[in-house]
């Protein structure tokens, strides 16, 4: 056999075996994506504008292996808000429930633009009654000093 064609077989077989074989990704665990969920749906009590998913935060990788250990004890989500909740109140969640002590906060943004728009309308009103007199400009005042 000549080398060239030594060469030309190993090759092929080298290009063969590379094609042949493809990489699968692992399964992912069902705890972990358990705890990337509910990790999502809970505030850093550091950070606060992040999830503890989000967060690298000593707090918020504790409060994940919490949520973690939970998950593998066999505790369902809705425990394991649940037990954050009962432990850090309602701010732990990220999206806070509707209740009377959140009211504020969900009604806030609405009654902030209702009352701008309130008083838009007030301003407008007032200055369609003035009339265009309202905004001449006032005469310059005389800037001549008296002589001595």
């Amino acid at each position: 056999m000549s080398p060239r064609l030594l060469r030309a077989l190993v090759l092929g077989a080298a290009l063969g075996a590379a094609l042949g074989a493809h990489a699968t990704a692992p399964e992912p665990d069902p705890v972990e994506v358990r705890t990337h969920a509910l990790a999502s749906q809970l505030r850093c009590l550091v950070c606060q504008n992040q999830t503890i998913a989000d967060s690298n935060a000593p707090l918020a990788l504790d409060l994940k292996a919490q949520v973690r250990q939970q998950l593998a004890q066999g505790k369902r989500d809705d425990e394991v808000i649940a037990y954050m909740t009962a432990r850090y109140g309602d701010f732990v969640l990220y999206k806070p429930p509707v209740q009377g002590n959140t009211l504020l906060l969900w009604a806030g943004p609405a009654l902030l633009m209702g009352g701008a728009l309130l008083g838009l309308v007030l301003v407008l009103r007032r200055r369609a009654t003035q009339g265009d007199e309202a905004f001449e400009p006032d005469p310059a005042p005389d800037t001549e000093s008296p002589s001595p």
